[in-house]
């Protein structure tokens, strides 16, 4: 057997996805050349390779793959390898049909485009195991392999699906979950509008519908596509587990919050390594916030541990409304906030930008320029300072904060006939973290059942849906001494999206010493003012939502000022234990969110990873006695910064202060 390939750990792995099959033979050795020029270390191939290595139904054609794995070996390059299921090549749609998937109007979604194929289906599973299993085989010893890339990105196209093959693996899967009839109709509440099942066939996807839909139905539906999803992960990772042992095992996550449809904390421990994939969404207020917050999430899905960008832009990308290029410096400026925040590994889409296709004006690692061009001069750089980051590797990032984020809160937050649609549920979530990244604190975003005991602040933003453990747990890390902050419209309903009665909210009111009897959501653009408070700062203003809020037991700390809630309580506290839990039932403006968190941040002790001026973005490695301090400008304007050490980035000497340009960067080894 040959000497199995590890994975790049003398530097953060840098690399992409690399399409061979697009380009002639003569265009693959220009490109070894350039990933040598630019120190590439990895590259994810056959991704969509499936119509090029099974051209008709078992006969497959792998001296091409073999070829191009060769060269990449000689030159030192990791590969992770891709099974090529995400997309099935066109004969194998014209011959089963049956296999597309069907959207929530009934409509067929033809073959075209890509993950064309039901999440049920077992003609799919059987045809795509067989090419998981040739490629084991054949690739398991070669000496390029490093990992293996199972399909891509489930569930960003043909989820849910709603075809008739989905309705009866969906009734499969409730009578599993459920275990008879009379439990479901409890669980989704079909007394209401006489929708009681008495047999299982009754039970169909939750198709579109006259009226609103049963949420608790509709939450069920996503619990379902996850689990059919992951479910057939599972199948091709125990091939390759069988086939190709001990050559770790990963599938690409998308971790930014547009993304809601998989349930990754219950994916992430069939993972052998986190990965993700993540792009800037333009269209939100700040979309570098939400980079950060997408990277603290995926480190909390991995458990603290160091996880791969499988996939971000140099540049522009090609999918949103207006697709802007980044700036001269930007790819690497968002690239060291993924490994300021846990990343081991810098993956792009793709190596080289295609010339035709639906992705031809995304950009790539060579642009369409060329390689003499300032984007690659700016890969290139790229790669050398991911080499000197080799010292990093391993290292974990410091946080003293827990955020809590739960996609089946999520789901359920989201559903049919709820009292605000602007109530989003990563929207609070996003700016309690954005608050705490302009304070210089860096937050583990976190499942609830996550052990809470390390954590000096636990935020639960819009925590919806919350079982009773999960509650408990949060109230016990408030009596041994954290300070929890719950905002508006948490602890609402149980797992099965029942309202828990007596008041809201519901799971978190005695913990917080407060009731709500009613909400006042708040029409788009509309505010309601907020008194100075117990600090006495001055007022400011709270808007999507407001609540009828009652201080059982618990200091006042702010006011409504005006509307129909005037001088009735907006936020409060209450001594727990040794700990705190404050609960606010609106969402205020950016200055006052800042007011309050720091209150918080300075009740629980918890300080900045350095102290640095606004608009300077600060992160903390560590391994053991080292530590790195990541600085990114994100302002127009040079900005100083006490620090002392080395600054990878520059490869220099810093001494007591260290000047970073208009959107510089630097990673400092302190000491």
């Amino acid at each position: 057997m040959a000497p199995m390939r590890s994975w790049p750990e003398d530097r953060v792995a840098f690399g992409g996805d690399y399409n061979p099959e697009q380009w002639p033979r003569n265009t693959w050795t220009d490109d070894i050349e350039l990933m040598r020029r630019a120190q590439v270390s990895f590259v994810t191939l056959g991704v969509f390779s499936w119509s090029w290595l099974e051209p008709a139904k078992g006969e497959y054609e792998f001296d091409w793959l073999d070829e191009i794995m060769d060269r990449l070996a000689e030159a030192d390059i990791a590969v992770d390898l891709a099974t090529g299921t995400a997309t099935p090549p066109p004969w194998f749609s014209l011959a089963h049909p049956q296999v597309l998937p069907v959207d929530h109007d009934g409509h067929t979604l033809w073959a075209g485009s890509r993950q064309a194929w039901c999440p049920s289906s077992p003609v799919y599973r059987e045809y795509a195991l067989a090419l998981t299993t040739q490629l084991a085989q054949r690739f398991h010893e070669h000496p390029a392999l490093a990992m293996w890339h199972v399909s891509n990105e489930y569930a960003c196209h043909n989820l849910p699906c709603y075809c008739d093959t989905c309705a009866g693996a969906f009734r499969v899967w409730a009578e599993r979950r459920y275990g008879d009839l009379e439990r479901l109709n409890d669980a989704w509440g079909t007394a209401f509008w006489s929708q009681r099942y008495t047999a299982w066939e009754q039970i169909l996807p939750p198709r579109r519908t006259t009226s609103f839909a049963n949420p608790t139905h509709q939450l069920d539906y996503h619990r379902f596509g996850s689990d059919t999803l992951l479910d057939f992960f599972r199948a091709e990772k125990q091939v390759l587990g069988t086939l190709s042992p001990g050559v770790p095992v990963t599938t690409n996550f998308m971790t930014t919050t547009a993304f809601r449809l998989l349930d990754y904390h219950q994916w992430a421990p069939h993972q052998d390594v986190v990965s993700t994939d993540h792009y800037l969404l333009e269209s939100l207020p700040d979309p570098r916030a939400e980079l950060s917050f997408s990277a603290d999430l995926t480190r909390g899905i991995a458990g603290g541990r160091p996880w791969l960008l499988m996939e971000h832009s140099t540049s522009a990308v090609n999918w949103q409304p207006v697709n802007r290029a980044k700036a001269p410096g930007q790819t690497l400026r968002d690239s060291l906030v993924h490994v300021a925040r846990g990343a081991d590994t810098l993956g792009f889409f793709q190596w080289r930008q295609s010339l035709s296709g639906s992705e031809e004006f995304h950009s790539a690692l060579v642009p369409h320029a060329g390689p003499d061009s300032a984007r690659f001069r700016e890969v290139c750089a790229l790669g050398e300072v991911a080499e000197r980051f080799g010292e990093l590797v391993g290292s974990t990032v410091e946080a003293r904060v827990a955020l809590l984020w739960d996609y089946q809160a999520g789901w359920a937050a989201n559903g049919p006939a709820m009292p605000s649609q602007l109530l989003d549920y990563p929207l609070t979530g996003r700016l309690l973290h954005a608050a705490l990244r302009r304070r210089g604190v860096t937050s583990d975003i976190v499942h609830p059942s996550a052990d809470l005991a390390a954590y000096d602040l636990i935020v639960v933003p819009t925590l919806y849906l919350v079982s009773d453990e999960h509650a408990q747990a949060i109230s016990h890390a408030a009596e041994a001494g954290a300070h929890v902050l719950v905002t508006m419209f948490s602890g609402i309903a149980d797992g099965d999206d029942h309202v828990r009665l007596g008041g809201y909210p519901g799971a978190f009111r005695d913990l917080l010493g407060v009731r709500v009897e009613e909400f006042f959501p708040l029409p788009e653009g509309e505010t309601v003012a907020l008194d100075a408070g117990v600090a006495g700062r001055g007022g400011g203003e709270g808007r999507i939502w407001s609540e009828d809020l009652y201080a059982v037991d618990a200091e006042v700390t702010h006011r409504y000022a005006s509307g129909p809630l005037r001088s009735r309580p907006a936020a409060t506290r209450r001594v727990v234990g040794s700990g705190t839990a404050s609960y606010l039932s609106t969402l205020p403006d950016e200055e006052s969110l800042d007011g309050l968190l720091g209150d918080l941040l300075e009740a629980a002790g918890v300080t900045p990873a350095a102290v640095v001026p606004p608009g300077v973005e600060v992160v903390r490695r560590r391994s053991g006695e080292r530590s790195w301090l990541f600085l990114v400008n994100d302002t127009d304007e040079p900005q100083q910064v006490a620090v002392t050490g080395h600054d990878l980035v520059s490869d220099t000497a810093v001494s007591g202060s260290h000047t970073l340009a208009p959107g510089g960067v630097a990673v400092v080894r302190e000491g």
